[in-house]
C-alpha cells in the first residue's frame, strides 16, 4: 500500500470537512453551506461511502480529502499530502538530498528577503532621509495603516547600504547578490540594485517576501525596477497584494486585477480587499493558476489608453485559456449531441474613465470605481466593443476586417445559445444577414465513435471502496498510461479533462502531463511523494497495435470515464433533490441534470441502457 492510500485509509472525510464546515446528517450522506463560496442553502454533500466530496452550487466541482484540503488551504498536492500524512501519523519517505538543497535555498533566500524588506521599512518610517517619501505617501492618500500592512520601505542614497546591513547578519555578499538585492560591478566589487527608491515588498500567497518593487524618486530610469527572475521571484507568476486580498477574493468570489502597486494599496485601504495587481506585465497563465483556486470570476480593471492594446487582448487570451475547462454536452447541426471542453469561468474587463488611475477614482469617488467593476463586460464583449473602434464599419473592407476578427472569436464558443447571441451582435455590427455568417463558420460534427477491438486488460467494475477512502482506479491509470506511452495521443485527448479523475494522484498527473511538452518534464514536474506511482503508470504494458486501434482506444476510454463521472452524478443529484428546496436549488438542478446527457451518451458508445461498464 503506498503512503497515499495508507493517508487515505486512515484519514475519514467526515471526520475531515467537519473541522471546516458544520455538517448535517442527510440519510447516509453530509451536507453543509460550501466552506468555498457563500451560500444561504446548503449545497455542499459529502460521501462518506465513496470518502468524497461534492459541491453543487458555484463551485461545481468535488473530490476526495486532498483536493478538498488542496481548495481549502490553497496549497499545491505535495504540501496536501503532508499535511495529512501528519495528521495520520504516516511517515513519509525521506526528500532526497537535491530536494533538500533546494528546500535551504528557498528557505536562505526568504530570510534575506524578510531582512531587507525590514530594513527598508525602518530607513522609511524612521529615517529623516527619508521625510520626502513620507509625504509623497501622504499626498497619494496612502494612510500610516497602509505603510504599516503592506510594509513599505524606502532604499536609501548610496551604494552598499543594504548590502553591509545583510553582511552584517551573516550572509556573503554572493548570497545577497543570489537574492537579487546586490549587482556584480564590471570592474569588479558589489553594490546595491535599489537605491534612492520607494520599496514594495512583493510577497507570494502564503505571504513570503519573494522580491520587490523599486519606484523612482528622481530622474533614474526605469521608474519602476522590479527584482531579478530567482527560485523565489517570477513576476509573470506573482500578483502583488494576493497574501492580503485572498480571504475577500473566496469571499467576494471575484478578483479584481489592476496594473500598480498603489492601486491595490489604496483599493485595499478603501476595503475593496478582493484587488490585486499583475505589476505591469500581460496577464499569463500562471497569474491565473494562482487565482483559479480561489475564484472563477476575474475582472480586468484597465485605462482607456491600455484597453485595446493588442498585448492586453493576448493577455486576456491567455487568461481565459489558462482556466479550467469543463465538458459539457452540445447539440450537433444533426441533432445528436457532441461534447465539448468550455471556459469554467467568466472574466469580464471594466474600463475606467479617461484620465483616472484606479487608486485616483477610489479616492475621487469609491461609488464610481464601484460602477465600473459593476458593469465590467464579459470578454466577448469586450472584445465587439474593441473591434468596432478599431475598424471602419461604414466601409466594406472595415466590416469585412471586423467580421474575419469576431468570427475568429465567436468560433471559439461551443455553448449553442452564446454562440448564436454573438452571431447576432456580429450581423448587427457589420449589417449582414446572419445566415451568411452561419455559413462561414458552420461546421458538422464528426461522425460518431464506433468501439475498438483493442484490448484494455481485465474488465474492472465500478470503482468502490475496498478499504476507507482506498479506491481502485483501474480505468484512470489505463487512459493516463496510455497518454504517457504514446505521446502522439494529446490531440486526441482533448476531451479528457481533470474532473473525469476521481483519484487525486491521477488528477495531479494528469494536470502535469497537460502543461507538460514531454515525458522528462512530465517527470520533473511530478513531486517525490508521486513518482512511485508515476513509475508505475510508466511500467505498464500494452499489446501490439497499430496507430488507429490506440486512438479509437483512447477515445472509448474517454467515453467511458465520462460515462462514470455523469453516473456519479446522477446518483448524487437524486441525494440532492431530495433535499429541502432553496434559494439555490434552481441553479443546483441546472447543473446537475444527467439524465439526456447520459442516455446520449451510451447512445454514442452502442451500449443498451442498464449493462454494465468498466469503472
Amino acid at each position: 500500500m503506498s503512503v497515499i492510500d495508507e493517508v487515505k485509509q486512515k484519514i475519514d472525510i467526515v471526520d475531515l470537512v467537519s473541522g471546516y464546515a458544520t455538517l448535517q446528517k442527510a440519510g447516509r450522506n453530509f451536507r453543509a453551506l460550501c466552506p468555498f463560496h457563500g451560500e444561504k442553502t446548503p449545497s455542499f454533500f459529502v460521501f462518506p461511502e465513496r470518502q468524497s466530496w461534492h459541491c453543487f452550487g458555484s463551485c461545481g466541482t468535488g473530490g476526495d480529502i486532498f483536493s478538498f484540503v488542496m481548495r481549502k488551504e490553497n496549497v499545491d498536492f505535495g504540501e496536501a499530502l503532508r499535511r495529512l500524512a501528519e495528521r495520520a501519523g504516516v511517515q513519509l519517505a525521506p526528500v532526497s538530498p537535491r530536494v533538500e538543497e533546494e528546500k535551504e535555498e528557498v528557505l536562505k533566500l526568504r530570510q534575506i528577503n524578510l531582512l531587507a524588506a525590514q530594513f527598508f521599512h525602518n530607513a522609511l518610517v524612521n529615517t529623516e532621509e527619508a521625510r520626502p517619501v513620507r509625504q509623497y505617501l501622504e499626498k497619494r492618500g496612502v494612510s500610516t495603516p497602509s505603510v504599516e500592512g503592506f510594509q513599505l520601505g524606502y532604499a536609501p542614497k548610496g551604494w552598499d547600504h543594504l548590502l553591509n546591513y545583510l553582511k552584517g547578519k551573516g550572509y556573503p555578499e554572493k548570497e545577497v547578490v543570489a537574492a537579487g538585492l546586490a549587482i556584480e560591478r564590471e570592474s569588479g566589487g558589489r553594490h546595491d540594485r535599489f537605491r534612492y527608491r520607494l520599496i514594495f515588498p512583493i510577497r507570494d500567497g502564503k505571504g513570503n517576501v519573494a522580491g520587490f518593487g523599486g519606484r523612482s524618486l528622481d530622474d533614474t530610469m526605469p521608474k519602476y525596477l522590479n527584482s531579478p527572475q530567482t527560485v523565489i521571484f517570477d513576476k509573470s507568476g506573482l500578483l502583488y497584494g494576493l497574501d492580503r486580498a485572498g480571504p475577500a477574493i473566496r469571499k467576494a468570489d471575484q478578483a479584481i486585477i489592476v496594473e500598480g502597486y498603489m492601486d491595490v494599496i489604496i483599493a485595499h485601504q478603501y476595503t475593496f480587499s478582493n484587488v490585486v495587481a499583475s505589476m505591469g506585465t500581460a496577464l499569463s497563465e500562471k497569474h491565473i493558476f494562482s487565482l483559479k483556486k480561489l475564484t472563477r470570476n476575474v475582472v480586468l480593471a484597465l485605462d482607456p489608453d491600455t484597453a485595446g492594446e493588442t498585448a492586453t487582448l493576448r493577455g486576456l487570451e491567455v487568461a481565459a485559456e489558462a482556466f479550467d475547462q469543463k465538458t459539457v454536452p452540445v447539440p450537433s447541426w444533426d441533432d445528436s449531441i457532441r461534447y465539448e471542453r468550455v471556459l469554467d469561468a467568466e472574466i469580464k474587463v471594466g474600463v475606467l474613465p479617461p484620465g483616472n488611475d484606479p487608486d485616483e477614482l477610489i479616492i475621487k469617488s469609491s461609488q464610481e470605481w464601484e460602477a465600473v467593476i459593476k458593469a465590467a463586460k464579459p470578454l466577448t464583449d469586450y472584445v465587439f466593443d474593441v473591434a468596432a473602434s478599431r475598424y471602419d464599419l461604414s466601409s466594406a473592407a472595415g466590416k469585412s476586417k471586423a467580421a474575419e476578427y469576431l468570427l475568429g472569436v465567436i468560433d471559439q464558443i461551443k455553448e449553442p445559445i452564446r454562440r448564436m447571441h454573438y452571431l447576432q451582435k456580429l450581423a448587427r455590427l457589420v449589417q449582414v444577414e446572419e445566415k451568411s455568417l452561419e455559413a462561414i463558420i458552420s461546421r458538422k460534427s464528426a461522425a460518431p465513435f464506433k468501439k475498438t477491438g483493442f484490448q484494455q486488460g481485465p474488465a474492472a467494475s465500478p470503482a468502490t471502496p475496498t478499504t476507507r477512502g482506498v479506491v481502485s482506479r483501474p480505468l484512470e491509470a489505463y487512459c493516463l498510461a496510455m497518454l504517457l506511452r504514446w505521446p502522439e495521443l494529446r490531440e486526441d485527448a482533448v476531451e479528457l479533462t481533470p474532473e473525469l479523475f476521481e483519484s487525486s494522484e491521477n488528477r495531479v498527473i494528469f494536470e502535469g502531463w497537460l502543461a507538460s511538452p514531454d515525458l522528462d518534464s512530465v517527470k520533473e514536474r511530478t513531486i517525490p511523494s508521486l513518482r512511485e506511482h508515476l513509475a508505475g503508470l510508466l511500467g505498464r504494458t500494452f499489446p501490439a497495435s497499430a496507430p488507429e486501434e490506440r486512438q479509437k482506444a483512447l477515445k472509448d476510454c474517454i467515453l467511458q470515464l465520462r460515462e462514470r463521472y455523469l453516473k456519479s452524478l446522477k446518483v448524487k443529484e437524486s441525494i440532492v433533490l431530495a433535499g429541502p428546496p432553496g434559494d439555490d436549488q434552481p441553479r443546483i438542478i441546472e447543473n446537475i441534470k444527467t439524465n439526456r446527457e447520459l442516455k446520449e451518451l451510451q447512445e454514442k458508445r452502442c451500449i443498451p441502457r442498464g449493462k454494465k461498464t468498466r469503472g
